[in-house]
C-alpha cells in the first residue's frame, strides 16, 4: 500500500525527532563523563597539593629561622588554595555534572513520548490497511462495500486512529519543541556555571598565589646565612676564641709595658752616665787650672 504524503511527512518528522533525541543522549552522556573526569583530576590535584603542603612543613622545621617562617607561610597559602579547589570540585559536581546526568531521565521521557506517538501512527496505518483490504474484496461495486458492517467498523476505527495519531503528533511536536528550547537553555546555563566556577577559583587562587610568592621572596638571606655560619662551630667555640684573644691582648700589653719600662730605664741610665761624664770633665778642668796656678806661683817665688 502506498503511503500518503501526510504519512510520509510525519515519518520524516519522527525520524528527525528520533535523531535529535539520540544525539542529545549520546553527547550529553559523553560530556558528563568528560566533565566528571575533569573534576576527578582536579580532586587528585588537590590531594597531591595537600601532600606537598605537608612535605614543605616538615622540611621547614629543619631550616634557619627566616627561611622556616617563609616556607611555613608559603605552605599555609598553598593549603588555602586547596580549600578553594575543594569548593571548586563541589560546585562543579552540583552545577555541571548533576544537571548533565539528569538528562538521562529527560531523554527517557522523550523517548516514551515518541514511542506513544509512533504507536498511534502505527494503529492508524494498520486501520488504513485493513480498510483498504476490505475495499479490495469487491472493487467494482463500491455501494456494496460501503454497506458492509465490517467496512463501516473499519472506517470508524480508521477515523478514531487518525484522530489519535493527529493528537499525539501535535503533543509530540509541542513537547519536543519545549525539549529543544530547554536543551539550549540548559547548555547555556551549565557551560556558564562551569566558566563561573573556574573563574571564581582562579581569581581567588591568584590572590593567594601572590601572597605565597611575596612570603617566600621576603626571606632575609643574609641573616639566615649568619645563622648557618654560626651553626658550623661548636657552642663553646666562640668563648674559647674570646679567651685566646684576651690572653693574646694581655701578653701584648705586658710586652709593651716591659719595653716601655726598659726604654725608660735605659734613658735614665744614659742620662746618669752623661751627668757623670760632665762632672768628671769639670773636675779634670778644675785640676788643670789648679796645676797651672801652682806652676805660676812657683815661678814667682824664684
Amino acid at each position: 500500500m502506498s503511503r500518503t504524503p501526510d504519512a510520509r511527512a510525519r515519518d520524516n518528522q519522527t525520524r528527525k525527532i528520533q535523531e535529535n533525541i539520540t544525539n542529545v543522549e549520546k553527547h550529553f552522556g559523553e560530556m558528563c563523563q568528560m566533565f566528571a573526569a575533569y573534576v576527578r583530576k582536579t580532586a587528585r590535584l588537590r590531594d597531591k597539593a595537600d601532600v606537598l603542603v605537608r612535605e614543605i612543613g616538615v622540611y621547614a622545621d629543619m631550616e634557619t629561622p627566616n627561611l622556616k617562617r617563609g616556607m611555613k607561610q608559603f605552605a599555609d597559602h598553598l593549603a588555602k588554595i586547596q580549600d578553594y579547589r575543594q569548593a571548586e570540585v563541589e560546585r562543579l559536581e552540583a552545577k555541571v555534572i548533576e544537571p548533565l546526568k539528569s538528562y538521562g531521565a529527560v531523554v527517557k521521557r522523550k523517548r516514551e513520548d515518541l514511542k506513544t506517538t509512533q504507536s498511534a501512527r502505527d494503529r492508524e496505518a494498520k486501520q488504513m490497511a485493513q480498510l483498504e483490504r476490505t475495499r479490495q474484496r469487491n472493487p467494482s461495486d463500491r455501494q456494496i462495500i460501503v454497506s458492509l458492517p465490517c467496512f463501516s467498523f473499519a472506517e470508524s476505527e480508521l477515523q478514531r486512529a487518525t484522530m489519535d495519531a493527529t493528537r499525539t503528533t501535535r503533543q509530540l511536536e509541542e513537547t519536543i519543541d519545549e525539549f529543544e528550547k530547554q536543551k539550549i537553555r540548559d547548555i547555556k546555563r551549565i557551560f556558564g556555571e562551569f566558566v563561573t566556577v573556574e573563574m571564581s577559583f582562579h581569581a581567588k587562587a591568584l590572590e593567594v598565589y601572590t601572597l605565597a610568592y611575596q612570603s617566600i621572596q621576603s626571606v632575609d638571606e643574609e641573616e639566615d646565612l649568619e645563622v648557618f655560619r654560626s651553626s658550623l662551630h661548636p657552642p663553646d667555640y666562640q668563648s674559647r676564641l674570646d679567651i685566646v684573644r684576651a690572653n693574646s691582648k694581655t701578653s701584648l700589653d705586658r710586652t709593651g709595658s716591659f719595653l716601655s719600662t726598659s726604654g725608660t730605664l735605659q734613658q735614665q741610665r744614659a742620662s746618669s752616665r752623661q751627668t757623670r761624664r760632665e762632672e768628671e770633665e769639670e773636675d779634670d778642668e778644675e785640676d788643670e787650672d789648679e796645676s797651672e796656678e801652682e806652676e805660676e806661683d812657683s815661678d814667682d817665688e824664684n
